[in-house]
């Protein structure tokens, strides 16, 4: 995957329906959001968006036979394929999370109504986006 972040602040999609960070509700079958939820909360700078995003699809799949070199493998043919950024994340698009990344391209999760949040859309040292619309414009 090409398309890591580093020194960068997603912030919560200007659309987004919520007005303070709410976790995703527990479901039976675990969430896109819940499993991204859940490995970063207590995790800040821990994992990359490489790591979240295979570990979230891996966790999904039927795969909890595979060894470790066959995991490695899946990994390494799953980054090879385009996909959808954590700017597409429901954490950021819907649930009022933003996403801060370090110089290593390590992310934390970031309560858009905390201090932290305000503190990392003000820096100007990061590159500073926002999460995907979560509705598409019309024309």
């Amino acid at each position: 995957m090409a398309n890591m972040y580093f020194d960068t602040f997603i912030a919560v999609a200007e659309d987004s329906p919520t007005s303070a960070s709410t976790p995703p509700k527990v479901r039976e079958r675990p969430t896109v959001a819940q499993l991204q939820y859940d490995m970063l909360v207590d995790s800040p700078f821990r994992y990359t968006m490489e790591d979240v995003l295979f570990e979230v699809w891996f966790r999904r799949q039927d795969y909890e036979h595979l060894a470790a070199d066959e995991k490695h493998a899946l990994r390494t043919e799953f980054l090879s394929k385009p996909m959808a950024c954590l700017r597409a994340s429901p954490l950021s698009k819907s649930h009022g999370f933003g996403f801060a990344f370090d110089a290593e391209g390590k992310v934390a999760l970031v309560a858009m109504e905390s201090e932290s949040y305000r503190e990392y859309a003000a820096r100007d040292d990061l590159t500073q986006t926002r999460a995907m619309a979560t509705k598409r414009k019309r024309a």
